[in-house]
C-alpha cells in the first residue's frame, strides 16, 4: 500500500486554538472522522491518518486533558470497557499481531484525551515495531470509500 508524507505543522495551524475531537463531536464538517462505536459519553473513530490500517482513536466526548486526573474511577473505567470492545472490534476485522493502546498527546497541541488504537499487523520486522510503527510521519493511501468501508466493518464488529 502506498505512503505518503502528513504536514502536522499545517494541520496544526489550520486548527488554531480549536480542538478537533470538540469540533467533530460538535458535528462540524470540516473535522469529520469516521466513526466506528459511539454512545452518550465516549466517540471512537479511525484515526485520519492511518499509519497502520485499522488504527482509530478513543475519546470522551466532554473535553477532558488529563488521562486519570479529570476522571472518577467508574468514569474511567467505563471508557476502559469501550477501549476493550473497540481493540478487540479491530482485532476481528484487521489481522493483528499485537494491537497497540496508548494515550497520547500534549498541552501545547492535542490537549482532549484520546486512546490511540493501533493494530500492528502480524510478519512486521521486531525492528519497525512499537514506536517506529507507531511514526506518524507517513500515512497509508486509502480513500474515503476505502476508510468507509474499514469503519464499517470495525462498527459491525463493535456489536
Amino acid at each position: 500500500m502506498r505512503r505518503e508524507p502528513v504536514d502536522f505543522e499545517a494541520e496544526r495551524r489550520l486548527l488554531g486554538d480549536r480542538c478537533f475531537i470538540c469540533e467533530m463531536v460538535d458535528g462540524n464538517p470540516e473535522y469529520g472522522h469516521h466513526v466506528v462505536y459511539e454512545d452518550d459519553q465516549t466517540v471512537a473513530f479511525l484515526q485520519r491518518y492511518q499509519t497502520l490500517f485499522g488504527y482509530v482513536l478513543v475519546a470522551p466526548k466532554q473535553h477532558r486533558e488529563q488521562v486519570t486526573g479529570d476522571f472518577t474511577v467508574q468514569d474511567y473505567l467505563d471508557l476502559q470497557r469501550v477501549i476493550h470492545r473497540v481493540g478487540e472490534a479491530i482485532r476481528a476485522v484487521v489481522p493483528t499481531e499485537r494491537l497497540y493502546v496508548l494515550s497520547l498527546g500534549s498541552q501545547q497541541a492535542n490537549r482532549h484525551v484520546h486512546w490511540h488504537l493501533a493494530p500492528l499487523p502480524p510478519g512486521v520486522p521486531l525492528a519497525e515495531q512499537q514506536f517506529v510503527a507507531l511514526a506518524s510521519e507517513w500515512r497509508l493511501m486509502l480513500d474515503d470509500s476505502e476508510m468507509a468501508g474499514l469503519a464499517a466493518r470495525i462498527r459491525a464488529a463493535c456489536r
